[in-house]
Parts: C-alpha cells; structure tokens; sequence
C-alpha cells in the first residue's frame, strides 16, 4: 500500500491526465507513438480478489502513472506537427535553463554540458519520452532533467577533489540543495538505490552540510 499512495501522492493516473488535459486515450496514444509524449512512468499490474456475499471475484487492472507536469506538456504540443517540433522545444527550455542556473553560479568543466550539448540534450529527450524523468525528479519537464544533471555533475565534481576549501563546500551544499529540489522523492522500494540517496542524503552526511 505504501507504494500505491506513493503514486497516488505524486503522481496522475492516465485516466486523471486525460480528465484534466480533455484529450482522448487514442490522441495520447498518438502523442506517444509519433515522439510528443513520454510514456508512463510506472504501470502497475494488479490482480484484486473480492469476496462477498455474491461469492469471490477475481479482477486484474493496469495503472499507468504519469508526473504531474506533464499536464503542461500536453498543453505545449498541441499544435506541433512533428516529434522535430517537440524537440526544438525541449531543447530550448533545456539549454535556458541551463543558461540560468550558471547565471546563479552553478558551474561544470564537463564537455556534455558545453562543446557537446547537442548529442547531450537528444540523448535526454531520448530519456524523456522513454518517461525515466517522470520518476526521478519532481516535474519530469525540461527545466527539472537541466537542474538534475547539472548538479549530479557539479556534486561529482567536486567530491572527486579530496579535501575541500570552504569555498567549494558552499559550492558544493549549492549543488546538492539544487539536486534536492529538483529531484523526486522515488518511490519506497527505490529510494535506498536512488540518486538522492547517494547524491543528496549521503553526500550531506559525510560533509555535514546544512540543509
């Protein structure tokens, strides 16, 4: 039960996006299979057994999970003619989020996050659709993917230099508060193996950083 409300917390069912967006189980399916659209993010597959005074019931039912923010993205897609059209607009929203966090002092050495962007940001649309972002951070939207992988960099960065100056632990406690946000809370079964595990909780334990 604690993974179902889990879901139910946070995120939408297919059936919840598609009363709220108003849009058919066929135009999703579309949205998908043309490269709009990620894909759920969980799908449970239940066998429910009821006992009554009408005798046992057997049922089996498939639930799709969607993140939330996805409800926007649907909005945003509407009027695009091609999975090309989607793209440009995760790529943008992508690259000035990007733009902003380094504004905010957010910083990286890494090649994928400048030279090779390009490659980079196809290969997380390619995550995208495919709905892993819908899992693990808070929106599954663009803004979010930018603000998980910058910091997972910037964290790995940073404790790969050993020893660190007072200046890159406020470095650092930046780059983890950033991770934390951005982040989701994964579901119970997943959260010992996930990357806030490793990245946020343990890395504020061993340097001791304020939260």
């Amino acid at each position: 039960m604690e993974l179902i409300n889990y879901l139910n917390t946070h995120f939408y069912t297919k059936q919840e996006l598609l009363n709220i967006t108003k849009i058919s189980e066929e135009a999703l399916a579309s949205y998908q299979t043309d490269k709009l659209m990620p894909h759920c993010s969980y799908k449970l597959n239940l066998a429910m057994q009821s006992d009554s005074f009408f005798g046992l019931h057997n049922e089996n039912q498939v639930i799709e999970y969607y993140a939330k923010g996805y409800v926007s993205w649907l909005t945003r897609i509407e009027n695009c003619e091609s999975s090309s059209d989607a793209f440009l607009i995760f790529e943008q929203r992508y690259k000035k989020a990007i733009n902003e966090l380094k504004e905010q002092g957010h910083t990286s050495t890494d090649p994928k996050l400048t030279l090779n962007i390009t490659n980079h940001i196809k290969e997380e649309w390619t995550h995208f659709l495919a709905g892993i972002y819908g899992l693990c951070t808070q929106s599954g939207l663009p803004e979010d993917i930018a603000a998980k992988e910058l910091s997972i960099i910037e964290i790995n960065e940073l404790t790969a230099l050993g020893d660190l100056t007072l200046e890159q632990i406020n470095k650092l406690t930046q780059a983890v508060n950033l991770l934390d946000k951005a982040s989701s809370s994964f579901a119970p079964h997943e959260r010992l193996r996930s990357s806030r595990h490793r990245l946020v909780d343990e890395v504020r334990r061993q340097y001791k950083l304020p939260i």
